[in-house]
């Protein structure tokens, strides 16, 4: 059977990297698969427990005059915005580029973690 909806709509110039997220006790990681991008190609940013990644991929084909019939490789501008499954330390996240795949990794807040409140007599 053929899985239908699986495809984000893509206007023209417009690709979606692959994207991994997972989760340990003590981060939440995700990765993107931007294969032919260079590091300063990439902006990562977090809002509240929204991560959001942008780039831009240039096509290395624009300065030839050859007349191409068929172009399947992605590029062109892209947005991905994550949904974080839990609250992390924005100001500790770290992001790394490396063989053409980003690593965000995101420490949780220690807000997550549980906390027992003393209660006092009025």
């Amino acid at each position: 059977g053929r899985d239908f909806g699986i495809e984000p709509f893509r206007g023209p110039g417009q690709w979606m990297p692959a994207l991994d997220v997972s989760e340990t006790d003590k981060a939440v990681i995700v990765k993107a698969e931007l294969p032919g991008l260079d590091v300063k190609d990439v902006e990562v940013s977090i809002t509240g427990s929204v991560l959001t990644l942008r780039g831009e991929k240039k096509d290395e084909k624009e300065q030839n005059t050859k007349n191409y019939h068929r172009i399947e490789r992605s590029y062109g501008s892209f947005e991905r915005i994550v949904q974080l499954p839990s609250p992390v330390k924005t100001d500790q996240t770290q992001a790394t580029f490396k063989n053409g795949v980003l690593t965000v990794e995101l420490p949780k807040s220690d807000q997550v973690r549980s906390k027992s409140v003393q209660v006092k007599t009025g």
